[in-house]
């Protein structure tokens, strides 16, 4: 049977969720756990993310025995044979042709900051910034929303030949004594909400301006590039 698999992971842990030879990723300890229950089976994630980057809704799904029927008993003992950095938070039978990347409608992340200086317990968690301009955070990122040419937002060297994305949403928000940014689109490419995030954040420290966005947006300009620390990325949701 086909099985949706809801998880959340701290990515500093691993080299990224996407499996490779050295097993230090998320997907080489979900495979470890499923064949510690004798279950050999492989594995299909909505979307790859990089080092260090966490998820709090990375989905992912995987042909299961039939006599795996008991779906609460399965997620104990899967969650007992994974490290305490990864936990599965829903487990569910889908249709045979599901897929959990191909289906995706929607990919949600979450970049985290904070006005406090971080701790030893949470600086891999989420970024420092000294000074946080709410309002002019909320006026930049409105601008990502669109279809647009990220050629300029995105890591050089990566694989990706189609460098045209469309941000379906953006949103910046005070929670509690956090603050979120907040994207919504079918695909990203490698690194390129580390970048946009940067970008919003030297607009915040007043090194470069909305205008300059603009620009870089419409391929007019490329005067920023260097994406933002991984440590604050979230994978939050799969919309399906």
């Amino acid at each position: 049977m086909n099985l949706k698999f809801v998880i959340a992971y701290d990515g500093s842990c691993y080299q990224g969720s996407q499996k490779q030879p050295n097993g230090l990723t998320v997907e080489n300890k979900l495979l470890k756990a499923f064949k510690e229950i004798n279950i050999e089976t492989s594995i299909v994630l909505s979307g790859r993310t990089d080092k260090e980057v966490h998820a709090t809704g990375q989905v992912f799904n995987c042909i299961i025995p039939d006599f795996w029927s008991d779906l609460k008993k399965l997620k104990e003992v899967l969650n007992r044979n994974l490290p305490s950095s990864i936990k599965i938070s829903n487990i569910s039978k889908v249709s045979d042709t599901f897929h959990s990347r191909f289906h995706a409608k929607k990919r949600v992340y979450r970049y985290i900051i904070t006005s406090k200086p971080t701790t030893p317990f949470n600086d891999k968690f989420i970024t420092y910034v000294q000074n946080i301009n709410e309002e002019l955070l909320k006026d930049a990122i409105k601008e990502f929303i669109g279809i647009y040419d990220f050629k300029y937002f995105h890591k050089t060297g990566s694989d990706k030949d189609i460098t045209i994305r469309e941000i379906f949403d953006t949103a910046f928000y005070k929670y509690k004594d956090i603050y979120v940014f907040k994207f919504t689109a079918n695909s990203y490419l490698r690194s390129q909400i580390r970048l946009m995030v940067g970008f919003l954040l030297a607009i915040n420290d007043n090194k470069q301006t909305i205008e300059n966005l603009k620009k870089q947006l419409r391929l007019e300009a490329h005067s920023f590039k260097i994406p933002i620390k991984a440590n604050g990325l979230y994978l939050a949701k799969i919309k399906y």
